[in-house]
């Protein structure tokens, strides 16, 4: 079992930054891929970004790509996402996930076995 927990989320103006974190307990972390969702009222869960087991590989929806940046600190248990140049159309609950049984990055919610309660990141314009 995996328990996830994110923090960081909150308000901000458009073109501001945030860094989202989650930290992960119950399972050895470098054992898992990690990966980030949102999801916007009214609207699907949708995949933001993925990680592999040592960083070595990274993977971005279109629409973040650029501004987004996935990492994480294997020591500290911990899965980051730093966001620049935020968009209103980034306003949602975001989930951080966890792969336990899978090498690749993938951006389908179901290969994920493990999910946090998720953070709120509002952008106003």
């Amino acid at each position: 079992q995996v328990q996830l927990v994110e923090s960081g989320g909150g308000l901000v103006q458009a073109g501001g930054s945030l860094r989202l974190s989650c930290a992960a307990s119950g399972r050895t972390f470098s054992s898992l891929v990690m990966g980030w969702f949102r999801q916007a009222p009214g609207k699907e869960r949708e995949f933001v970004s993925a990680i592999s087991k040592t960083s070595g590989s990274t993977k971005y929806a279109d629409s973040v790509r650029g501004r987004f940046t996935i990492s994480r600190d294997n020591a500290k248990n911990t899965l980051y996402l730093q966001m620049k140049s935020l968009k209103p159309e980034d306003t949602a609950v975001y989930y951080c996930a966890a792969d336990r049984r899978y090498l690749s990055l993938s951006k389908l919610a179901d290969q994920y076995d493990y999910w946090g309660q998720g953070t709120q990141v509002t952008v106003s314009s």
